[in-house]
């Protein structure tokens, strides 16, 4: 008790006012923000649903890479189409790499790429198979692929015809973390893009999200050393080079399932804002189980993230036709993930 009482007599002590008025304005300067960011999100997540807004049939789903190296067999095919079948999926993510750090791949990655399309062809007519390339970039540590290097940037594209030699119907690619305004990342989704359409498949990327607020990657970037967000403007740029853009639209700090909703309902919209109509929008779906500081599996669900995409497709763009989900990742979903997606978004 007398050491209570010691320390309020020196909390009121005039020496101390104007570090506990500091003290106060920094609290109010971080948790205002915060506190208004957070209700503007639950707003975000509030509403009714504008007609229209289910599956267009240009859904995507990353596989990973037990389908091309053995370990998945013909009637795992069979099994996956019986399971996709009546949903709005186009598009199969295979993983078949990663790429090597100076951009080549080794054809021993993907034995059975060729066998896999063939099977899908056979039990999912309609159904493209899309190879999923990517590789850690040197932008948060000493190792990685380093996309100035313009060698790297080559092997890379002769990775992605060496891919397609192989039978696969698109190339997706996954470079991560990717800084906002990398001129040398759209440089080489020229130089792939050329490849693709000489060979009439889609380019297909997987984006970062975007600013929740203004100049918000900068800022982490230069608190934290490390990329999380692009600017919409970036964002831009990168859609506009590509068939498909899917928004990894999880591990978003997010803590409540509100708060996440509406968090995707506004990268839904920021998205929407800036993507051609040319181009596919894909909105990322968390099919995947953890808990971590980025992402929390009761707040991150599917079922906010489509709650959140349908919302902020309904007051951005109802009527878009070349949008979809994209759901991360076959080997981590469990039976609640599909049955989410499917009544959600592909339902009515």
């Amino acid at each position: 008790m007398r050491r209570m009482e010691a320390f309020v007599r020196r909390w009121k002590s005039p020496r101390l006012k104007w570090p506990k008025r500091m003290a106060l304005a920094l609290v109010v300067l971080l948790v205002a923000p915060l506190a208004t960011a957070g209700a503007a999100l639950r707003v975000n997540y509030a509403g009714d649903y504008e007609d229209g807004t289910r599956t267009r049939g240009r859904d995507a789903v990353w596989l990973g890479h037990a389908w091309v190296d053995g370990r998945k067999k013909d009637a795992d095919v069979a099994d996956f189409a019986a399971r996709i079948k009546g949903t709005g999926i186009k598009d199969l993510y295979v993983h078949a790499g990663p790429l090597e750090h100076d951009g080549t791949l080794p054809k021993s990655a993907y034995p059975r790429a060729r066998r896999l399309v063939a099977a899908v062809h056979r039990e999912m007519p309609g159904i493209r198979v899309q190879a999923w390339l990517g590789d850690k970039l040197v932008t948060e540590g000493p190792d990685g692929m380093r996309l100035a290097d313009a060698d790297t940037r080559a092997a890379v594209v002769r990775s992605t015809r060496q891919i397609l030699d192989a039978g696969f119907e698109g190339a997706h690619f996954d470079l991560e973390p990717l800084l906002s305004g990398d001129r040398h990342y759209l440089s080489l989704l020229d130089d792939l893009r050329d490849l693709t359409n000489e060979r009439k498949v889609p380019l297909s990327v997987a984006a970062h999200q975007i600013d929740p607020l203004p100049a918000a990657h900068a800022v982490n970037r230069a608190v934290s050393g490390r990329e999380k967000w692009w600017s919409q403007a970036f964002f831009a740029e990168v859609a506009r080079r590509v068939d498909q853009i899917a928004v990894m639209s999880y591990d978003t700090w997010m803590p409540l399932e509100s708060l996440y909703g509406g968090y995707v309902a506004q990268q839904t919209a920021l998205a929407l804002e800036v993507t051609p109509e040319g181009t596919d929008l894909l909105m990322g779906l968390p099919f995947f189980h953890e808990d971590d500081i980025g992402h929390h599996e009761n707040a991150e669900t599917v079922a906010a993230a489509i709650r959140g995409t349908r919302l902020g497709l309904g007051r951005t763009d109802r009527d878009r036709e070349r949008f979809g989900v994209a759901l991360y990742v076959d080997f981590a979903a469990e039976e609640g993930d599909w049955a989410a997606y499917r009544a959600g978004w592909n339902a009515g």
